[in-house]
């Protein structure tokens, strides 16, 4: 079953790739072998794999999570040959980097020059946002034959958050759902920035990086290029729409508006953006024209860095110290459960908060029993500790990271960010990885490891770190089913 799931995945991403291909067509570039060649490649190795029959017709939990972490890294190593065959990227490590900053909606890059890349290329490395910003196996699992509720952790395992629940009885018919409301916001937000004068093109490729909360950008300059308050404006909005949890628009589909009003996450998140903005608006207030000005700017850099996106319209590098510390703190945040961003999600940070608050209570009052709440629903205890260990895991992961990136010997600033940049797939850290910074100094070892860096941020840690290490494949853990 892994392996023909794998199977499944390559010839999507073989069909995938002919888009780039068209675009190549389009514009009269040269690019026809740098894509030519992954397709047949996908083709070669993945129709075989789909034949694969198993007799068992599901899969255990552990296998899922290392399919999934397999079919990522197998999709991303695939993926960034046409960077190397058209010598845009000539160094693998460096396309492989790349490209898993795509698929993982990072939006950290190496690229010095991004406007040298012909049209093909550009539009494929944003449109790698795009089809990892909801995932690629939710959309296989949507479209493929035999797809089924046993294959139900496969979505948990790469879909974003603590839970992930069916919005309808078939699971096939969830994702199905999920993809239809992505389509549906990515094609009004190209529409918006069509309308607003930005080129055709260009408005694909950052609707798709904004969908995807990835962050590429076709300019040198990003979306300040435009020095447009439309383009920031409706960005800002979308993106922001992006990393709300997207059964809340199920729910708006179905009239079923109490279930967003009483949605604490979402209440949270809100409240945390507007908060944010309007304490840097006026920390950084004397740096612009007015405070109407430090708002757009304020508000914009708020909205990518909680939603993971990583676009810039401003060096926020050079702001205050006060500003730049909410910025960290959001980093590691991140947005909802269920949406295209990154972080440790706003719904795990308040199960923390209660539990914090409920261990406190019991100390004072020892015979009190208090109950973790969510939504009006009791919070059971294992999904508390799991997201305690994810914290943890996390944490250390990350700590690891530091570790083996701080051989470059980078100022504290660009080593510390830098990990969490790319574990919490934001994109853009400070110093030397700031806004208008890159990771192009980085060794090749320090960009492998933030490239697995962003693999256990967007997988949620567990699908590659059961990849990693073969000694958890004891086989009296197989029969665990979920």
């Amino acid at each position: 079953m892994i392996f023909s799931i794998i199977g499944y995945v390559l010839l999507v991403e073989s069909v995938l790739l002919l888009f780039p291909l068209i675009v190549n067509f389009i514009y009269g570039e040269n690019d026809f072998i740098a894509y030519l060649i992954p397709i047949v490649l996908c083709l070669v190795i993945g129709y075989p794999l789909t034949l694969i029959q198993s007799k068992k017709g599901f899969i255990f939990a552990r296998d899922g999570l290392f399919g999934v972490g397999l079919s990522w890294i197998v999709v991303s190593m695939i993926g960034c040959l046409p960077f190397v065959i058209s010598q845009d990227i000539p160094n693998y490590i460096d396309a492989l980097f790349e490209t898993i900053s795509g698929f993982t909606t990072t939006g950290s890059s190496i690229l010095t020059n991004i406007e040298a890349l012909s049209h093909a290329n550009l539009f494929w490395r944003s449109f790698t946002h795009w089809i990892g910003g909801m995932g690629i196996l939710v959309f296989v699992l949507a479209i493929v034959p035999g797809s089924n509720d046993r294959t139900m952790h496969i979505m948990r395992a790469e879909a974003p958050g603590p839970t992930i629940g069916k919005l309808v009885p078939r699971m096939k018919n969830s994702a199905s759902i999920l993809y239809a409301i992505y389509i549906f916001l990515t094609i009004v937000l190209i529409f918006l920035l069509c309308i607003g004068g930005m080129p055709l093109f260009d408005s694909l490729c950052h609707a798709f990086g904004t969908a995807g909360t990835g962050g590429f950008s076709i300019l040198n300059s990003g979306i300040g290029g435009y020095n447009s308050a439309y383009f920031d404006i409706v960005i800002t909005i979308f993106m922001l729409l992006f990393g709300v949890n997207f059964n809340m628009y199920y729910f708006l589909l179905i009239k079923e508006y109490k279930q967003v009003y009483k949605n604490e996450e979402f209440k949270a998140y809100i409240g945390i953006v507007v908060l944010s903005t309007l304490l840097i608006a006026f920390n950084i207030r004397s740096m612009y024209a007015n405070i109407f000005e430090a708002l757009r700017y304020s508000s914009f850099q708020v909205a990518t860095i909680i939603t993971t996106t990583g676009y810039a319209t401003t060096n926020f590098d050079l702001w205050p110290m006060f500003s730049k510390i909410i910025l960290f703190l959001l980093m590691i945040l991140g947005a909802c459960a269920g949406s295209t961003g990154g972080g440790l999600k706003v719904s795990r940070f308040l199960i923390i908060l209660k539990k914090l608050k409920v261990d406190i209570q019991r100390l004072i009052h020892p015979q009190k029993i208090d109950a973790i709440t969510m939504d009006g629903k009791i919070v059971e205890d294992d999904l508390v500790h799991n997201i305690l260990s994810y914290f943890c895991c996390f944490m250390f992961f990350a700590f690891f990271c530091v570790l083996i990136v701080s051989l470059d010997n980078f100022d504290f600033e660009t080593t510390i960010t830098s990990v969490f940049a790319c574990i919490g797939n934001i994109g853009p850290g400070f110093g030397l990885c700031g806004p208008m910074g890159n990771f192009s100094q980085f060794s090749n070892l320090s960009k492998i490891v933030l490239s697995i860096a962003m693999l256990v941020g967007r997988l949620e840690i567990y699908p590659i770190i059961i990849f990693l290490t073969p000694f958890l494949s004891n086989k009296k853990h197989k029969k665990r089913n979920i």
